[in-house]
């Protein structure tokens, strides 16, 4: 079976900052992923590898066994990104950045059907936002923002997700809803692939994690990966 997303060799360079080296890893289908790493190890890089953003200097990017490119046309990806560049306030309500998640499905007019009116409606309401629906999207908490980026990618129907920090800020009853979202999606057969520095909630929203240090230093289970010494690699700490 091909995994959903595969990286192979991967390298990107700011210049002479080299923010990832060698980067290999698999994620299977239907399974929730953690990315962990300190501030700076590559994290949201690679998040922008992945989504054909930052154009690799080495290596090769698959989603679904396509190019980042084709994947992006398919609508197959759903990003969910950190607070950092999004002007919230833009004259945009919480529905509105739901059915953001459809334009892949209404082609060229963006003509509004009843089945994009249905999936937004389920999104919110599988997010808990449908009160919230009209509501200027500057204008609910950074929870409540998360979200409603992650009712927008589940609106656009996207198989494959990835969640750039979507429990930073956040409160502890949009962090539970996440995490329950995540897990009845990859239950569906959907993947994500999620940065975090929550190490707590890993065993519950995690299937297995990658530690990140601009080069993959672990993959493999949370248990193992929540290991002091394991750990120690990925956060500088070696011999302290």
């Amino acid at each position: 079976m091909t995994a959903a997303i595969q990286a192979r060799g991967l390298e990107v360079r700011y210049g002479e900052v080299r923010a990832l080296h060698d980067v290999s890893l698999e994620v299977a289908s239907g399974r929730v992923t953690a990315l962990i790493g300190m501030n700076g190890s590559g994290k949201s890089t690679l998040f922008r590898a992945l989504m054909g953003l930052a154009r690799p200097d080495a290596g090769t990017v698959l989603l679904d066994g396509g190019t980042a490119a084709a994947a992006r046309r398919r609508g197959l990806v759903g990003y969910v990104p950190q607070n950092e560049g999004v002007d919230w306030s833009f004259p945009v309500s919480v529905h509105d950045v739901v059915m953001m998640g459809r334009y892949g499905h209404q082609g060229i007019t963006r003509r509004v059907r009843p089945a994009d009116r249905a999936a937004v409606a389920e999104a919110l309401e599988r997010v808990e936002l449908t009160e919230l629906a009209d509501r200027q999207i500057g204008r609910i908490s950074g929870g409540q923002r998360k979200r409603a980026f992650v009712a927008r990618a589940i609106a656009q129907d996207a198989g494959i997700l990835l969640l750039d920090e979507p429990f930073a800020g956040v409160d502890a009853r949009s962090e539970a809803t996440i995490v329950r979202l995540l897990r009845e999606l990859a239950a569906a057969g959907r993947t994500a692939l999620v940065s975090t520095h929550d190490l707590h909630a890993l065993p519950d929203l995690a299937d297995e994690a990658v530690l990140l240090k601009n080069a993959v230093l672990f993959h493999g289970p949370v248990a193992e990966a929540l290991d002091p010494s394991v750990l120690a690699r990925a956060f500088g700490l070696e011999g302290s």
